[in-house]
């Protein structure tokens, strides 16, 4: 029976099938059949989140074989990508047609149609997620039709779909609008907590990224500030905290430990409250937690299910390690986080209800419509979905 796990362990499953998908012929007969026979489907990129959204025991769908950059359209700035596409993959190839992403976060593992499919986002006061950058998208349906949705075309289900936890179908490209190519020059510094908290505002206005990590145990953090440059990349790349470069050289860090996480945002007034409340937590109820919290900031946008709907949001992450209980720690940051008005990270770890999740989303019930019309019976549903679905 083959085994599948996500990135960092946390979540297994031993499905009936594993699909490896090399064509969006495949994908449409895949989804029909699946469909046919009362089976569940799941896609997968890197199995890259913190939640359980792709365990099932009956169909698990590799998409790394719908990957590379299709078609390039210089004048508009878009681009088709196959869903598979690794973030650290399309760097090259889009700045060669003199384009690039606006924005990515500092994990490029990730293949593109997970990133979107769960609000992955970045950093920068004026800068969207990843979702609010898919213009297009293609999606093989439980009827196995193969069906394109945007921006201009089957408008209804694009606004549903652009973050779509795997749960219309197999998302197999996506159109994504881009930008001309540009390059950033980095910046990172240690800072004991009380200097920093107050250069918050003025950090976060004046540079086009600015994020931090926060060490519990020291009350230190590591600031960074990223700015467009027209400076000549400086090669062999500097660490972190240093580089002068393309975006997609400057975005990525090397994670290579093992974790969960949850992430919560905020609306973007109340982050340093909530940032300060979580420090307390730490401080005086986890003294044990070593792992830092992640502070960063993400502007308003129009997608149903983003996280940073219709407000300019603070995001606020917390870590642990794959070998410790984080229920008590996480569940303590989350009632700080609900009590801000937070809503959780897609990708990552929550306890929220479907009920909870309802009253915090507003486009909520408008999201779950539009996906019950392409997928009725749920072929696309695994039991963690199917849960938020039936309680809410």
């Amino acid at each position: 029976m083959p085994h599948w796990n996500n990135w960092s362990g946390r979540h297994q499953a031993r499905p009936r099938t594993l699909h490896h998908l090399h064509g969006e012929e495949d994908a449409a007969a895949l989804a029909a059949a699946a469909s046919r026979d009362g089976r569940r489907v799941r896609a997968t990129g890197t199995g890259h989140s913190h939640a359980p959204l792709i365990p099932t025991d009956d169909v698990i769908v590799d998409t790394s074989g719908l990957a590379g950059v299709f078609s390039v359209d210089g004048a508009t700035r878009r681009a088709w990508v196959g869903a598979g596409t690794k973030i650290h993959a399309l760097g090259l190839p889009l700045r060669r047609e003199g384009l690039a992403l606006t924005n990515q976060g500092d994990i490029d593992r990730q293949a593109i149609s997970g990133a979107t499919a769960t609000g992955t986002h970045g950093t920068g006061r004026t800068l969207r997620n990843l979702s609010a950058a898919v213009t297009g998208m293609r999606i093989a349906l439980a009827d196995g039709r193969l069906v394109t949705a945007s921006d201009t075309e089957n408008t209804a289900l694009w606004r549903a779909a652009r973050l779509h936890l795997g749960a219309f179908g197999i998302v197999t490209a996506l159109e994504l609008a881009l930008r001309d190519a540009y390059k950033l020059r980095e910046h990172g510094w240690a800072s004991d907590w009380p200097a920093l908290r107050e250069q918050l505002a003025t950090l976060s206005s004046t540079h086009r990224h600015f994020e931090f990590f926060w060490y519990p145990g020291t009350d230190q953090a590591f600031a960074k500030v990223l700015d467009e440059t027209d400076e000549p990349p400086a090669y062999p790349l500097a660490d972190e905290g240093s580089r002068l470069a393309w975006s997609y050289e400057v975005f990525p860090n090397h994670r290579p430990h093992k974790h969960t996480e949850m992430e919560y945002s905020v609306p973007a007034e109340r982050g340093p409250a909530c940032f300060e409340a979580i420090r307390t937590l730490l401080r005086t109820d986890f003294p044990h937690v070593s792992w830092p919290v992640e502070y960063r900031t993400l502007a308003a946008d129009d997608v149903w299910l983003s996280t940073a709907y219709e407000r300019d949001t603070v995001t606020l992450s917390v870590h642990q390690t794959i070998d410790e209980d984080e229920t008590d720690y996480y569940r303590a940051c989350e009632a700080i986080f609900r009590a801000h008005d937070g809503r959780p990270h897609w990708g990552k770890m929550h306890y929220l209800s479907g009920e909870t999740l309802a009253a915090i989303h507003p486009r909520w019930r408008d999201w779950w419509r539009q996906r019950d019309a392409v997928d009725p019976a749920g072929t696309f549903l695994n039991d963690y979905l199917q849960q938020l679905r039936s309680d809410a």
